[in-house]
């Protein structure tokens, strides 16, 4: 499952967002969040595998984030506050 709680309309809508990024970008997005049944992996070791410094991973996973919150698919789903 994506998140808890979320219904399978919008862990489908999840999945089409990432697959919008590069296969690599995606692949770090859903290691470093452990999304869809994708292992988990420490901020050192997604390093590693990307031959860089842990800061600048963090700092591609937080680009990334915010290039996915600008587009009309994460708009679609993203939570709605409650009234």
């Amino acid at each position: 499952m994506a998140y808890q709680g979320a219904t399978h309309e919008q862990e489908h809508q999840m999945e089409h967002l990432l697959a919008l990024l590069d296969p690599d970008d995606e692949e770090l997005i859903l290691h470093y969040y452990g999304l869809f049944g994708h292992e988990r992996r420490s901020l050192d070791a997604l390093a590693d595998e990307r031959h860089e410094q842990p800061d600048v991973t963090l700092a591609a996973v937080a680009r990334l984030l915010r290039r996915i919150a600008v587009t009309p698919e994460w708009q679609m789903i993203k939570p709605q506050p409650r009234v």
